[in-house]
């Protein structure tokens, strides 16, 4: 084996830790080049591990300076420090305490996965094997123990010591440092471990839970900061209450923290009692936040705090369950952020992410089942796969049960399961045993990678007034697993008369019809599902609210315009348009078309949106964009991403001109002078009045001129956002002059330059791939910062098709000359830039070979991160 090829790990291969740690006692010695680390380890052997073997504890940069077991130091014979890190102790006696004292550096802490520093202050981030670069643990996720945490550090540079559960004493010691204890009661795995400790504000409020107790709350931010966390706090104490309401699940310490970070591997950190964040999902003032930051933030608030008990208090037994903590977390935050607005409008953005990122990872090199079957850092299974795939088999369950059934599943699940580390079969069996369904076929969702493509045939007798839907489902093949077996899909359905009008159902052998929507469950290969009462043929619509993760294919494009103008589904509706849309751009794709009129069904499709706008707007927003490029290039077998481009700026352009009275009485008309507002209605008239400004501006109806008034008069970041992404796409002395402002007016906010950075980085112009090598080397760009390299290098390579695609080859350079240059300080965000590099196969002969070529320059850089080389060597094989 060599350097760069890491240990496999398998499922199959789990063993149970051969001890257990009752309480673990932390003590923390703050210091940025060398802090100490003493903890103090009640263990006792696992009657369900073996009986023979030592006691195994993790470690990743760490300095030993002692070892003391039931208070005696122990001489080097006693342990060994093996080649991977781990602290190896023989012949311990069955139960013992055993005293350990490192040291660290966090300043030096680049992959910002341990505990390190940023901005003067200290932080932690544990999952998924971070814990193990603070001290020796076993640090795997079934090892649930209690913790008492006393943080030591200097006053001056630290007043505020954070850490888990709720704080028990503080003080000053002789020396004139000052300390803080924290104790959790409740037993969690090592990855919930967190510690925060710098020069930071808190703002604060309170919870009255519905038992009566009030639970402090604050959120941490440095100064400055604390004028934007209205909208995180609100979005906390909405997230507790929701919980109680739906769940029946009470938050259950006297205290709950969110610190925030600018330097952050993930979006936030679910840690028990105190969430560490990035910045960008707390702070927010319209001046410099979007309606689509609001949003995130309300979504990520929610997501967190949910984990409470799905993650926290009930947590996986290792890390191939990651699905059972984050598919189940990110369904209810979906069902959260549904009843806090528009639920048809939360369901259409849920199934565009789907779709644009999972949808593509199945259909890649990188596939894997939602709960795979291995992994050799597992930090590279943080995927769409695992969290959104596993959130939609949440919902099919929840779809098949009902909210009550699916209820009583999960106060089983909770109440049996609560303060233990278990599995997906677990979690499963629970929500059969409490919803009263065999749900066993559902563990195929778990184990089987790829997206199902379902297809259907109807045929009708008049005579009888009998009509059968025929449906097929069919799985390709997908690395490492060449067969499939066929999944049970959940088909949310009804049934359209000629004339649009919605019609009772009624399956042979029912004795009455019903109205509305029904569901149907796909188990095999092909299923035939008969209907009677039916004298004329019926409009089937299908997989209304996106009822199953499948790509639903061979509608024709007369029937999907009919679907997209009656059917009574608004997720079915805007489907049926998006499927159209695309229809059409394959075509013209295929037909090199340069200049053709929109078809008429489209305009005449997106002109009664408009008219019918004021109805929903935040709606009829979603239903007017075209389908993405990055969609459009999923639907190809091999990508044209010139092609694409070309087609849908014609269209967007011939869209534009059609209808350029529409659009142009539709923004007037939606020309905001009051108070800024994130309701609903509020922020679709805003995301309505921006789409009818990209397609005049596209038109040259004056949309120039347009973008670059609102540009100037924007008092919020949405307008303003918005009218600079119209600009940025042009070649223009107004796109020079207005990224000049806005650089100069935002240059000291970290999140606001961030977007300017995107906003460059995601323009179609021909010389964008010159621009991004230019604002890489730009005094603001920092490659140690991960929202910077999202910002920049994640949205060029990810959100850019058609320039990122360059036939030279330029974007595949850049790209791989990032991942080699970030990855010694951070194979975490340089192993998940890989992706788009992946999908070589996808595109025609000449990309792809120099794609090939860049991730075998990638995967030949030595010392590689096992991050890294897993991400590079999988896209190749």
């Amino acid at each position: 084996m060599t350097e760069q090829t890491p240990r496999e790990t398998r499922r199959t291969d789990y063993r149970p830790p051969a001890f257990l740690v009752d309480t673990v006692a932390l003590r923390f010695e703050l210091d940025p080049q060398a802090t100490v680390v003493r903890s103090r380890l009640t263990l006792r052997r696992n009657p369900q591990g073996d009986a023979t073997a030592p006691l195994r504890l993790d470690g990743e940069a760490l300095v030993l300076l002692g070892l003391r077991l039931d208070g005696k130091a122990l001489g080097a014979n006693r342990y060994a420090l093996e080649t991977d890190g781990s602290l190896v102790l023989p012949d311990l006696p069955d139960a013992c305490v055993l005293e350990v004292e490192t040291r660290i550096a966090p300043e030096a802490n680049t992959e910002l996965s341990g505990l390190y520093t940023s901005g003067g202050a200290f932080f932690t981030q544990c999952e998924a094997e971070g814990f193990r670069r603070i001290t020796y643990f076993p640090d795997r996720p079934d090892v649930m123990a209690r913790y008492t945490t006393t943080v030591v550090a200097d006053r001056a540079r630290c007043p505020v010591l954070l850490s888990n559960g709720n704080r028990t004493d503080a003080g000053t010691l002789p020396d004139g440092r000052h300390f803080a204890t924290w104790v959790d009661p409740h037993p969690k795995p090592s990855y919930l471990f967190a510690l925060v400790a710098g020069d930071l504000l808190a703002v604060r409020d309170s919870f009255t839970t519905r038992s009566g107790r009030q639970v402090a709350l604050a959120i941490w931010v440095r100064r400055g900061d604390e004028t934007s966390c209205d909208h995180a706090m609100q979005s906390l104490k909405q997230s507790m209450a929701w919980d109680e309401r739906v769940f029946g699940l009470e938050y259950d310490l006297d205290e709950f923290n969110i610190a925030a970070v600018s330097d952050f591997n993930m979006g936030a950190m679910e840690n028990k009692g105190l969430n560490v964040f990035n910045t960008k999902y707390v702070l927010a003032r319209p001046e410099t936040a979007t309606d689509a930051d609001y949003d995130g933030i309300q979504r990520v608030i929610a997501h967190e705090y949910f984990h409470n008990w799905t993650g926290n208090r009930v947590t996986c037994r290792d890390w191939f369950q990651l699905s059972l903590k984050e598919g189940l977390t990110v369904f209810r935050d979906q069902q959260f952020g549904a009843d806090m607005g528009s639920a048809a409008v939360k369901r259409i953005v849920d199934v565009r992410r789907l779709r644009a990122a999972q949808f593509p990872e199945d259909d890649g090199p990188l596939a894997h089942p939602v709960r795979p079957d291995s992994y050799l850092a597992i930090d590279n299974f943080y995927t769409p796969t695992v969290y959104e795939k596993g959130a939609e088999i949440c919902r099919m369950l929840y779809r098949m049960l009902g909210p009550d059934r699916f209820r009583r599943g999960m106060d089983t699940y909770i109440g049996r399961h609560d303060n233990q580390a278990v599995t997906i079969e677990d979690f499963v069996r629970a929500i059969s045993d409490g919803g009263g369904m065999d749900l066993t076929l559902f563990m195929r969702w778990y184990s089987q990678a790829g997206t199902p493509e379902l297809t259907i045939s109807e045929t009708h007798d008049p005579a009888t007034g009998r009509w059968t839907l025929t449906l097929r489902q069919f799985t390709r093949p997908t690395p490492g697993q060449a067969e499939k077996q066929p999944l049970p899909i959940p088909i949310a359905m009804g049934l359209l008369g000629q004339d649009g009008t919605e019609l009772p159902t009624r399956l042979a052998g029912e004795t009455e019809a019903r109205p509305g929507t029904r569901m149907l469950l796909l188990t095999e290969a092909e299923q035939d599902f008969v209907f009677e009462d039916l004298p004329a043929p019926p409009v089937p619509s299908l997989l209304r609210g996106f009822s199953a993760p499948v790509r639903l294919g061979g509608i024709s494009r007369e029937r999907l315009r009919f679907l997209a103008t009656h059917d009574t589904d608004p997720f079915v509706r805007w489907d049926a348009g998006q499927h159209y849309a695309t229809a059409l751009m394959l075509e013209l794709i295929a037909g090199r078309a340069h200049d053709a009129e929109p078809d008429e069904g489209l305009v005449a499709a997106m002109a009664s949106l408009l008219e019918g706008a004021d109805a929903d707007p935040e709606f009829a927003a979603e239903a007017l964009a075209l389908p993405s490029e990055s969609y459009v290039a999923d639907q190809m077998k091999v990508v044209d991403p010139e092609a694409i481009h070309a087609v849908r700026q014609l269209l967007r352009r011939g869209l534009g001109r059609r209808l350029a009275a529409r659009f142009r009485a539709t923004y007037e008309r939606l020309t905001d002078t009051g108070p800024y507002r994130i309701d609903g209605r509020a922020s679709g008239q805003r995301a309505l009045r921006n789409t009818c400004l990209a397609y005049l501006a596209l038109a040259g109806q004056d949309g120039i001129a347009l973008a670059k008034a609102q540009f100037d008069a924007a008092r919020n970041m949405t307008d303003a956002l918005a009218a600079l992404v119209v600009l940025a796409a042009t070649n223009t002395p107004e796109r020079d002059d207005a990224l000049a402002a806005f650089h100069a007016r935002w240059r000291g906010d970290e999140l606001v330059l961030d977007k300017w950075f995107s906003i460059q980085a995601t323009s179609p112009r021909p010389q964008t791939v010159e621009d991004v090598r230019r604002l890489y080397r730009h005094p603001d760009f920092d490659l140690r910062n991960p929202n910077r390299v999202r910002a920049l290098v994640g949205a060029f390579s990810a959100g850019n098709q058609v320039r990122f695609h360059d036939a030279s080859g330029a974007g595949y350079r850049f790209l791989a000359d990032t991942v080699i240059a970030l990855d010694p300080m951070n194979g975490q965000i340089a192993s998940r830039l890989i992706n788009p590099l992946g999908m070589w196969r996808r595109q025609d002969a000449a990309r792809g070979a120099l794609m090939r070529a860049e991730l075998e320059r990638v995967l030949a850089t030595p010392k590689l991160s096992r991050l890294t080389f897993e991400k590079a060597s999988k896209a190749l094989a």
